[in-house]
Order: C-alpha cells, then structure tokens, then sequence
C-alpha cells in the first residue's frame, strides 16, 4: 500500500481499500450537461434590470458593435476555474465506508496588453483531497486536524524531496445522506468549493490594486452567484459587492428554464428565438444562494442559429452585480448594458475550434485562459499514481 494512505489510516483510525481509482468526470460514457448556473433565481417584483424599463422585446447591437470594435476595450482581464475530481480509495471508519477523494484545481486570470496580445497575469493551482468530517477521530478543531494532516502527508517520501504539495485536506458531511445523494458527490462539492474561493481571491486582489474599474472591466467565466457572507454581515457584504463592481459573468452552457419573466413564466422561447447579435430585455434576480445581493441578468446570440446545433447553442447568458441603492432601485443604467453587450460581441472567436462542440458560445480570451489552465494539469494516470 502507498505510504500516504498508510498515514491516512493511522491518523484517521480508519482502514483504506486500495479500491479502483478513476477519474470522476469521466465516470460515464453518457454525455453530460454542465449547466454554469443551476440554482432558481427569482425576479425581483416591481423592479427592472436596466433603466429603460420600456424595452419589450429584444434589441439589435450589431451597428453599436462594429462602431466600437476599434476603440480602446472594455475587458482587460478574463477570469477562468477549474478543476478535475478523482476517486483516490475507500476507507472505513467505524464500520461505514466513504470515498477519498482527490483534485487539481486551476484558476487562471488572462490579461490583454495589446488588441492582439494577452499573458497571464494570475494563475493559481492546487492539489487538494477531501474526506468525511468523521475521518477526524476526536471530533473538535476539525479545520486544524485536516491541515495537521496535509503538513503529514506533504512530508512523506512522495511529496517531502518533489515540486507537488497537497496545499488542503477539505472534509465532507459525513452523516448518513438520502439514497439520492452520493458521498463522492459531496466531496466533489468541496473541491468546487475551493475552487471559487481563488476565484473570488484573485478578483479581490485585482481590485485591491486597482486593476479592474470602471475603465477596466474583467470578464469571469460562469456565473457569478457565489455563496458571499452570511446573512446580515452588511461590511463583508459591501467589501463583496466592491470586488465585483466592474465584473461580468458569462455563462455559456445554461439552463434557459431558471430564466424567468416578469409574470414568472419561461421565457426559453425567448431566448431560443433571440436574432443574431439581439439581446433581451435585462431583468433584475434574486438567488437564494446570495443573499441581499441582486443581478441585472440578461442574453445576447453571438452566433447563427443556421449554424448551431441547438437552439440555445450561440447564446450567452450575461449577469452584473447591482451595487448603488439606485441600480437596485431602478436596474443597472441601460447604456452600459448596450456597452457591455456589444464588447462581449465582439469578443466572440473568429473560428470554431475542433471538436469543442461549445465553439459557439466560447469568448476568444476566455478560450485562451481555459486552454492555459488545461495545459498545467498533471495527466490523469500521473495524479492518481502519488497516492
């Protein structure tokens, strides 16, 4: 047995398996659909999500779009995460059986120095395991148990002399789970998790030094409908909606059925139906997860619906964090709206990619970011084989 579960086992009390290890986002040959945003939002009653509140039905950007393809870009930054799970053993513990789970996670920050150049300007990676809180045999000082436990591990034969840290050992609810809920579920969701907390470090760090304003914006891949602060904590929530000030969510796989009207109906149709370079209407959200915060939500088509496979492939799905008490009162101002949209328009790749069946909703620097996260990770065989 590798010597890092042997010092799981005797720290933990536990008894490994040397159980098959894969990796879990290939744990199927079935194709998947890996929606950006999958938790219900609600419209805000009596409220917009933009200032002019008599737009009805979509708007063409097209001419404001080429008008501004030569002046000096609203996006200078492009935010990318991401991570690969894997299933690393079985343990016991107490006579019940839980999942070890393992995963590398990169987040990436591209900048744009010039209209046709970019570099790296944060990058951030991890390795990083998950396991259930019992593994913790005297129950208290559960955070600096799993930390003891990592600095242990990082001083084995595998990792003490090499370049590879595990930088966290993250812990999952380890309390009996309705049939429905998996274990490695769970553990994938910590890493998830971790992955979004560098997410929002390095917005915050780009803020703090003033590289995103109001002439600078960063786009961040997804949704922004991050889990803030708790409830009722006013200063950290002001301190999070300053980091996201001059951030913009793009989502490219959504669920168009979370998209509701002002009558709370679906507007799927809507948005299947958007013309090229059309946007709807903004509409103001609330999320259950994000609590005291509202988003201007709205969509753009960026590519043919001739030259797509699905309705909704060559849409993107467009959030802002609302941050005055005027843009929560009457939506974010609908010029920048226009603007916002008609930039990420042009942003939009000038050719497919290969087989990347997301071609159409890809944003040409978000690509390159996600492309230079991919090319860090380790191979699959090659994590799997430290453990």
């Amino acid at each position: 047995m590798n010597n890092i579960l042997k010092i799981l086992e005797e720290e933990t009390e536990g008894k490994c398996y040397t159980s098959y290890r894969y990796c879990a986002d290939m744990d199927s040959l079935l194709p998947k659909i890996g929606y950006d945003d999958t938790q219900p939002v609600s419209v805000v009653k009596n409220r917009y999500g933009e200032t002019d509140n008599t737009l009805k039905n979509t708007k063409n950007l097209y001419a404001f779009a080429e008008k501004i393809k030569y002046d000096e870009p609203l996006f200078k930054y492009f935010l990318d995460g991401s991570r690969r799970t894997y299933k690393i053993d079985d343990i016991e513990i107490l006579r019940s059986i839980y999942p070890i789970m393992g995963g590398q996670i990169g987040v990436a920050c591209c900048e744009r120095v010039s209209p046709a150049k970019f570099k790296c300007a944060e990058f951030e990676s991890s390795i990083v395991l998950s396991m259930p809180t019992i593994a913790n045999p005297h129950g208290k000082n559960g955070e600096q148990f799993f930390n003891a436990l990592a600095n242990k591990v990082n001083q084995s034969k595998r990792f003490k002399d090499g370049p590879l840290k595990v930088s966290k050992i993250l812990s999952y609810v380890s309390t009996l789970q309705q049939e429905a809920k998996k274990y490695e579920d769970l553990g994938i969701a910590t890493i998830q998790d971790e992955m979004i907390n560098c997410e929002k470090r390095i917005v915050a760090g780009l803020h703090n030094r003033n590289k995103i304003n109001t002439r600078s914006y960063l786009i961040k891949d997804g949704s922004l409908q991050y889990t803030s602060v708790k409830s009722g904590d006013y200063r950290e929530l002001t301190k999070f909606k300053n980091y996201f000030r001059s951030v913009v969510g793009v989502s490219k796989m959504f669920n168009p059925e979370l998209f509701k009207d002002r009558s709370n109906k679906s507007n799927a149709d809507v948005i299947a139906k958007l013309a090229l370079y059309h946007r709807t209407p903004a509409y103001m959200y609330s999320s259950d997860i994000v609590r005291n915060v509202n988003f201007a939500i709205w969509y753009v088509r960026l590519r043919d619906a001739k030259r797509t496979e699905s309705p909704f492939a060559g849409v993107v799905k467009i959030e802002k964090i609302l941050i005055t008490e005027e843009e929560n009162e009457t939506g974010l101002d609908s010029a920048e709206v226009d603007l916002i949209t008609a930039s990420i328009i042009n942003e939009r790749n000038p050719v497919c990619y290969g087989s990347d069946s997301r071609w159409a909703n890809h944003l040409y620097p978000v690509y390159l970011t996600e492309s230079y996260i991919k090319s860090r990770y380790l191979s699959d065989m090659h994590f799997l084989n430290l453990f």
